[in-house]
């Protein structure tokens, strides 16, 4: 989910697209992922522009204070049900709107716990999209074979074209 909410954001034809710049996107979101905030979109939408740019700070290296600071918004209480005894979490934050922007900050914790070294960058030079590689012997390069993989493989072939020719 942290990088579905990092990567709102994406280059088409060399021009940044922002899947938030109208509501819909982000009622999209929110519906894609289950999460509460059907409500009160526009303040959700602040909160998750936010929490990703957070993300991004922390993918991109710049350090933890902004993450930090959305992550300072909520929590995680482990529950029993009642009805089966079986164990839960619930996410408590301070303020509603903070709901889906702290639980995708948490997921990127979780896998930066889990697994840092399968956290990328496309390898695209014109992509700015993050992915978590979990390809057997982890050597994805790509956000996706199809669009960026396939673009640099063009690339390759026209310049060995140009230089053959």
């Amino acid at each position: 989910m942290a990088f579905d909410l990092a990567n709102t954001v994406w280059t088409e034809h060399g021009v940044l697209v922002d899947q938030f710049d109208e509501l819909e996107g982000v009622r999209a979101w929110l519906a894609d992922h289950g999460l509460p905030g059907d409500d009160e979109l526009e303040r959700v939408r602040d909160r998750l522009v936010e929490a990703r740019a957070a993300l991004r700070a922390v993918l991109d290296g710049h350090g933890p204070e902004r993450l930090n600071a959305v992550l300072g918004h909520g929590s995680r209480r482990p529950l029993i049900r009642t009805t089966n005894s079986q164990p839960y979490e619930m996410v408590v934050v301070d303020e509603t709107a903070w709901h889906a922007a702290w639980v995708a900050a948490a997921d990127l914790v979780r896998v930066l716990s889990e697994r840092p070294e399968r956290v990328r960058k496309c390898a695209h030079p014109e992509c700015v999209l993050w992915f978590l590689d979990v390809s057997k012997n982890g050597s994805r390069r790509w956000c996706s074979m199809e669009a960026c993989g396939n673009r640099a493989k063009v690339g390759r072939f026209n310049q060995r074209q140009r230089t053959a020719g």
